[in-house]
């Protein structure tokens, strides 16, 4: 199967031959299994063909180099390979690395089993760059096999046409977490590839590399975080090399699309998306969007209120002709690099959900110095994005973002969590649903909202309905470890958003949840703002 069900159609085909090289006679198995593209309603199902080489090394070939060669056709983005060999218990060793048609690509010894490169990023020593169409080789070199043995080798060769993490090989989208539960991470940062910055040896401020942002994520004990350097690509790779090693925060490919009319983010590929806005190639943002979303990326407005001009060059929300909001996924509601700021995106978001736009409310620390204090506000984590998701994949973490699985933790905690269900008991066909989904509500039906809330002791908790508080009659001050609440609401059949909020005892926002959609289908206008 390519994916995880409901598989894409596939097409089967196989071919065996066999070809002489120079030491000998191996064979060639080819397995072709091709993965069609998706619509974006199913953005996790990949898009790569897989070939496999099977062929022998003799003992007679000790001390040489094999080569087992594939072809690569026009449009490729990016080649993996996977390798795997027989006799290792009788001492033999085979070096792994990859030839394209002008020369050496990879060359890993023997500490590596799986390769890939890309357009962007490619696996330590490995060079990333143009993919050219032709003739390629796996380079097998042998340092050491006995006389005698013969060494059986298996090498499957995956080539995409797409940089989206999620229509990549499973090989290179595997979870880290395979459970499904909630993710705390942030989704907007800035390194050495862009204008991060943090204090050399000597104290003077430098471009900071990418390795202090993973680092103070993983301190900061979160479980994915999305680097989002302006307009730059170059990040992927440094990425490429500390994934393995922090093995326990995901790094999920982005970038902040900074253009002179409002900042985006670009989530889930390293595909490039031409930022040059008012140019012919990207005439407006509707045409950016559109680009973006041909890619498979998730895009959301990065703090949209933000002031723009000298002060901010192109912060704010300020496209020169009417956006179809249907393009976006999501918008940056809490932004932790300005504190007179960082709330100015709720408003906003208020405001397109009352326009009937489902757009999923995230966070973003904005962190541009990734050496920064851990408890200073816009610290990496400060505010914290927490997704509810399937397992902790780029695939799944986007799809929870997308489904609107999600709630802001404004001062980054390690335990806070807040769960809204609604249902409307008595109904033909109940319905229960939590906060990112839609409920039907004929009029006259009683709705019933239920928060639990943990580990917020201290807090006090609002409803808001189509963006104004309500009175929920009944107690809102959380006094344990875990608490339940309700809201109890008569519908009158017209479109409405639900949304649950924890203060402290002084009003401040501590957490903010995503809505649910009462009857979103009703009148829903969403569309240019």
């Amino acid at each position: 199967m390519c994916g995880a069900p409901p598989a894409p159609p596939t097409m089967k085909r196989r071919d065996q031959r066999s070809f002489l090289r120079t030491a000998g006679i191996a064979r060639l198995s080819l397995f072709m299994l091709v993965c069609l593209a998706l619509p974006r309603a199913m953005p996790q199902q990949p898009a790569f063909t897989e070939q496999v080489l099977e062929g022998v090394v003799l003992g007679s070939q000790n001390q040489s180099y094999v080569q087992a060669p594939f072809q690569v056709p026009a449009g490729t983005e990016r080649v993996t390979i996977t390798f795997a060999y027989t006799a290792k218990d009788q001492h033999t060793a085979l070096d792994l690395g990859l030839l394209d048609p002008a020369g050496l690509r990879c060359w890993s010894g023997g500490n590596k089993s799986m390769l890939t490169l890309g357009l962007s990023d490619a696996t330590p020593s490995c060079e990333p760059g143009a993919i050219p169409a032709g003739e390629w080789k796996v380079l097998i070199g042998v340092p050491n096999i006995r006389k005698g043995v013969e060494s059986h080798y298996t090498i499957h060769v995956f080539l995409s046409k797409t940089g989206a993490a999620a229509q990549q090989p499973v090989i290179l989208r595997e979870p880290l977490r395979s459970a499904a539960g909630w993710f705390r991470g942030d989704l907007h940062m800035h390194t050495a590839h862009s204008d991060g910055q943090c204090p050399s040896q000597t104290g003077t401020m430098v471009p900071c590399p990418v390795f202090f942002t993973v680092d103070a994520a993983a301190r900061r004990g979160l479980d994915f975080i999305a680097i989002t350097d302006h307009n730059a690509s170059s990040q992927y790779d440094a990425m490429r090399e500390l994934q393995p090693y922090f093995d326990k925060v995901l790094l999920i490919p982005g970038r902040e699309v900074t253009t002179f009319q409002g900042h985006i983010n670009f989530l889930g590929t390293t595909d490039f998306v031409d930022f040059r806005l008012g140019t012919s190639a990207v005439p407006d943002v509707n045409t950016l969007l559109k680009n973006a979303d041909a890619l498979g990326a998730l895009t959301s407005i990065n703090h949209p209120e933000a002031p723009s001009g000298e002060i901010c060059l192109g912060c704010g929300w300020t496209p020169a002709k009417p956006v179809d909001m249907r393009l976006l996924a999501g918008v940056e509601a809490v932004n932790g690099g300005s504190e007179q700021y960082g709330l100015s995106g709720i408003p906003f978001w208020n405001k397109e959900l009352n326009n009937g736009c489902r757009l999923t409310g995230i966070g973003g620390s904005d962190n541009h110095r990734a050496m920064q204090p851990l408890d200073e506000i816009g610290s990496i984590g400060s505010p914290t994005t927490v997704v509810y998701a399937r397992e902790l994949s780029t695939p799944a973490i986007l799809e929870g973002i997308r489904k609107g699985h999600v709630f802001i933790d404004l001062a980054g905690t390690h335990d806070r969590l807040m769960d809204v269900t609604a249902s409307a008991p008595g109904a033909a066909q109940e319905e229960e649903a939590h906060a990112g989904d839609e409920l039907d509500a004929a009029r006259g039906a009683s709705v019933h909202l239920s928060l639990r809330v943990t580990a917020a002791q201290g807090g006090t908790i609002r409803w808001v309905e189509d963006g104004n508080e309500i009175a929920p009659g009944g107690d809102t001050a959380i006094s344990s470890a875990e608490q339940e609440f309700s809201l109890d609401w008569t519908s009158d059949g017209n479109r409405h958003w639900f949304r649950a909020e924890v203060t402290d005892g002084a009003g401040k926002l501590w957490l903010v949840d995503n809505p649910v959609y009462v009857n979103w289908q009703v009148a829903n206008r969403c569309g240019a703002d």
